[in-house]
Order: structure tokens, then C-alpha cells, then sequence
């Protein structure tokens, strides 16, 4: 536990400077936590994090994740979609000239990996774009269900919510982390707006998006069920990760952005 809260503190000193600093701070951060994510799926994947597959597949995630200014250094005629289905068709020929050490389902599982975390990532820059209150609306809402679930669960769980998943979790923990997220996060935003958004249609947002975030966490849990092992990586030491730290927010990000702006 004191590991655990000591990386949180540190990480806390590092992280909120950054989104609220905004601009190309959060382009930084964003990028380099997508391509950490991504090197704990390769090796996941028991695949070297220095190889055709990670340069390939690393290029593609900075692609999905960076704004449209960035790339725009390179070349303004060429659409993002068509940089990384080029990125993922190379992939594709590596598959015949590696000798069978890299196959089809290893792309397919890398090309999965390049689009949920780096939309999820890429949705990070668009909320702090937006306004810094909209990328903390986002983190209340995860960070609160999170410990509202863990300490909801540990005292009145009974009934497992996925046993063969995250056998921890409960029902009882998921409802309660949902209930304490729309009464705290909505308090927060009686007093400071989010958007343009009415008090009521804010509450419904706080609830739709406090499920998907416990929906990604279990995305995850099944992810590493898949592959045998307890954390994502070692890189916050009591907390596993990048993956384990931003499951909830890779989903909730980007149904933000859907159910915000549509």
C-alpha cells in the first residue's frame, strides 16, 4: 500500500502539471503513454519491443494518436486513415519474410492494439483541446468510480460481477462506484459547468460513461486473463501498467467525444 501511494503522489506531480499546462505537453505525454501501452501488448504478445512489428506498429499509433498538425508537417494531402492502413499493410508483408516468427495473428492483434489505444489516446488530446475542465470532467468520473467501487466492494460485495474475468469485482462494488461518481462528480459540476451541457443531461453523462469506464477496465482484465498475467507491465511500481492505469479512460474518452459532440 505504500508503494501504491507513493507512485500515485509522484505520478500526480508529473501528470497534473501536463494537462493543465495543455498544448503540446499533452501531445508529448500522450504519445509516449501510447507507445509504452503498446510495448506492454508486444510483450503480452512475447514479441521484442525493438523489431520490424514495434517500429511498424509504433508509427501507426503515433499516427492515430497525434493531432492533424503533426502530420500535416509531412505531407497535407495525405489522409490519416491511409497512413496507417499503408503502416498496417507493411505489417502484413512482414509476415512473409520473417520466416513464420511474425504472423497474421500477430498483426491483427497489433493493428486491434494501434486502434483501441491510440483513439483512446488521440481522444485525451481532443478533451484537454477542448477545454481543461472537459479532460478532468473525464478523470472525476474514472477516478471516482474506481475508488468508490474498490471501497464499496471490499465492505458490502457478495456477488461477483465477472468471476471469470476480474474475480474481485462485484456487483454491489460496480453499482456503488457508479452511485458515488454521479453524486460527487455531480456536485463538482452543479458548481462548475462542463460544457454546455444541462444539469440533468450532465448527471445521464456522468452515469453512461461511469459504466464504460468500469466496461474498459474489464476489456483489460480480460486482455491479460488472455495472456496469462497479473499487470499490464511494471512501469508504476504497486499499480502495474500504463494499461492498467488508463483501461477505463481508452473507452470513456472516446464516448466523451461521441456522446459530447454529436
Amino acid at each position: 500500500m505504500r508503494q501504491r501511494v507513493i507512485t500515485a503522489v509522484v505520478a500526480l506531480i508529473i501528470f497534473i502539471p501536463i494537462i493543465i499546462a495543455g498544448g503540446i505537453w499533452v501531445d508529448i505525454a500522450a504519445a509516449v503513454l501510447g507507445l509504452i501501452a503498446l510495448s506492454e501488448l508486444l510483450v503480452m504478445r512475447n514479441k521484442l519491443i525493438v523489431s520490424w512489428e514495434a517500429v511498424l506498429s509504433g508509427l501507426a499509433i503515433l499516427v492515430v494518436i497525434l493531432p492533424d498538425f503533426w502530420r500535416q508537417l509531412i505531407s497535407k494531402n495525405i489522409e490519416t486513415s491511409f497512413i496507417v492502413y499503408f503502416l498496417v499493410v507493411l505489417m502484413l508483408m512482414y509476415t512473409v519474410f520473417s520466416r513464420n516468427r511474425f504472423s497474421f495473428d500477430d498483426a491483427a492483434v497489433l493493428t486491434l492494439g494501434v486502434l483501441y489505444i491510440g483513439y483512446g489516446f488521440h481522444f485525451f488530446i481532443e478533451a484537454r483541446a477542448v477545454s481543461f475542465t472537459m479532460l478532468l470532467f473525464a478523470l472525476l468520473i474514472v477516478w471516482i468510480t474506481d475508488s468508490g467501487a474498490y471501497m464499496i466492494g471490499r465492505k458490502l460485495g457478495r456477488h461477483k460481477l465477472a468471476p471469470n474475468i476480474s474475480p474481485n469485482k462485484t456487483w454491489e462494488g460496480s453499482i456503488g462506484g457508479t452511485v458515488v461518481a454521479v453524486i460527487i462528480v455531480g456536485i463538482y459540476c452543479y458548481f462548475y459547468p462542463v460544457g454546455n451541457f444541462s444539469f440533468p443531461v450532465t448527471l445521464l453523462l456522468i452515469l453512461v460513461l461511469s459504466i464504460i469506464g468500469q466496461i474498459g477496465d474489464l476489456v483489460e482484465s480480460a486482455l491479460k486473463r488472455y495472456y496469462g498475467v497479473k499487470d499490464s507491465g511494471k512501469i508504476l511500481p504497486g499499480h502495474g501498467g500504463i494499461l492498467d492505469r488508463f483501461d477505463s479512460l481508452l473507452l470513456v474518452l472516446p464516448a466523451l467525444h461521441l456522446l459530447a459532440f454529436i
